[in-house]
């Protein structure tokens, strides 16, 4: 029970990280399914994610297949001002990185790349919500999609997955299912309320997972929305079927609107709290139209402002304003800003270039009992023993590294035989 209790813990905790990975928002990302036999599946997705170009690539063939590929994949970085590829970690992802590479060496691009986890991409492109969302595209494209997705909003994407399929875990199948399943939904759930969803360009797979939204009343969010438009404001919701009082009390705080008649609608704070809102801007000498006109003086006189005057002054709660003015002052925040952004490359790092003693700049992929995996941009994953972690006591790899840092190990061991790689943090510093 112990062990279980741990695996879920470990699990839930990784999972955490991956969902609140910073989103690399207004980019046209190319998503690239790596493949031998099958070629490699492409998708070019703009900023808001819709699917602008579709295609396959033969990088693994003939010279022929080559020169085809080589022209394609041209063709559609230049016509959609491709600024990002996004390449799958799977089977060839060794080969499509370096013809991704080349590319941009070759040709002068202005783009870079990233290895995302393609963890659950095919779950989720034989679901049922995939045939609904792509219905005209071929299974195999819309993994694609999926991990070009992944990297411009990861935790829009992957709510989409079962969590147990997205592949951070160690012994999942071993485990209490129920328990793994109910600690993983709590922790998305968690996730996607921490963020907050916009509530015009939601899935119903995202909105599912806001407080006091069911199945059945997401699915009517979105047919409210495609029979009368976008929402204007928060109360439109109470005119959603099946979305009374009592739900709306739950879930309106989590839900935000852009460019909304009341600007309030695209912050954390509450409906409930909209007058004592205005009142703390009356007392920090601002109106409501100064706060939508986006002003840094109301920004900076909320972050100095002191929330225990205010909230005797007011006969407020000093949580409740603490909360209001750290709303006001940063409106519209995504609080994923705060962890590291996803690391691109331009170049392919050969295990011939490496030596014992080399410096490498690596993103965690998954963090277990006896260690951590880190991707150095290599066919194999570096290890990270625990014993090579720290230099100071700890219980657990987790107190260390989490999912997505970005740390800067030093190689200790190459047993190129195995296709093994040993790294140690205790001679270098995590990089922050």
């Amino acid at each position: 029970e112990k062990a279980e209790k741990q695996a879920i813990a470990v699990f839930a905790s990784n999972l955490r990280q991956l969902l609140l990975q910073q989103p690399l928002g207004g980019h046209t990302v190319l998503g690239l399914d790596p493949g031998y036999r099958t070629g490699c599946k492409c998708a070019v997705v703009g900023p808001q994610g819709d699917v602008l170009a579709i295609g396959v690539l033969n990088i693994t063939g003939s010279e022929r297949q080559n020169t085809q590929a080589e022209a394609d994949f041209l063709k559609m970085v230049k016509e959609h001002n491709v600024t990002l590829a996004s390449i799958g970690n799977g089977t060839a992802s060794y080969e499509t990185e370096e013809f991704t590479a080349q590319m941009i060496e070759k040709h002068k691009l202005n783009m870079a790349y990233v290895i995302t986890s393609e963890a659950g991409a095919s779950v989720y492109s034989a679901s049922k919500l995939a045939r609904e969302e792509l219905p005209e595209l071929d299974v195999s494209i819309r993994g694609a999609v999926s991990i070009a997705r992944r990297i411009q909003d990861p935790l829009a994407e992957l709510v989409k997955i079962e969590p147990k399929a997205i592949g951070v875990g160690q012994y999942q199948h071993d485990v209490n299912q129920k328990e793994l399943t109910g600690t993983l939904g709590n922790i998305v759930e968690s996730c996607v309320n921490h963020v907050g969803v916009e509530l015009n360009t939601s899935s119903p797979a995202l909105l599912t997972y806001v407080a006091g939204i069911s199945a059945p009343v997401a699915k009517n969010i979105i047919a409210y929305r495609s029979e009368n438009g976008r929402f204007t404001n928060r109360k439109e919701l109470l005119k959603v079927a099946r979305l009374g009082p009592a739900a709306f009390t739950q879930c309106a705080g989590f839900l935000r609107i852009q460019n909304s008649k009341n600007p309030l609608d695209n912050t954390s704070v509450h409906p409930e709290s909209y007058k004592l809102a205005e009142a703390i801007l009356n007392e920090l000498g601002f109106t409501l139209k100064d706060f939508s006109a986006n002003s840094n003086s109301v920004q900076t006189a909320a972050a100095k402002a002191n929330p225990e005057n205010l909230a005797l002054k007011l006969n407020a709660g000093i949580p409740t304003v603490t909360d209001i003015l750290s709303a006001l002052s940063k409106p519209g925040r995504d609080p994923r800003e705060d962890s590291p952004a996803p690391m691109s490359r331009k170049k392919v790092t050969k295990l011939s270039d490496l030596a014992i003693g080399t410096k490498v700049l690596g993103t965690v992929q998954n963090v277990v009992d006896f260690g951590v995996f880190v991707d150095i941009g290599l066919k194999v994953s570096g290890l990270i023993h625990k014993s090579e972690l720290s230099t100071k006591y700890f219980k657990h790899p987790l107190d260390v590294v989490s999912v997505g840092d970005i740390i800067e190990p030093v190689i200790i061991s190459i047993d190129e035989q195995r296709n093994r790689i040993g790294l140690s943090l205790k001679k270098a510093t995590k990089k922050e």
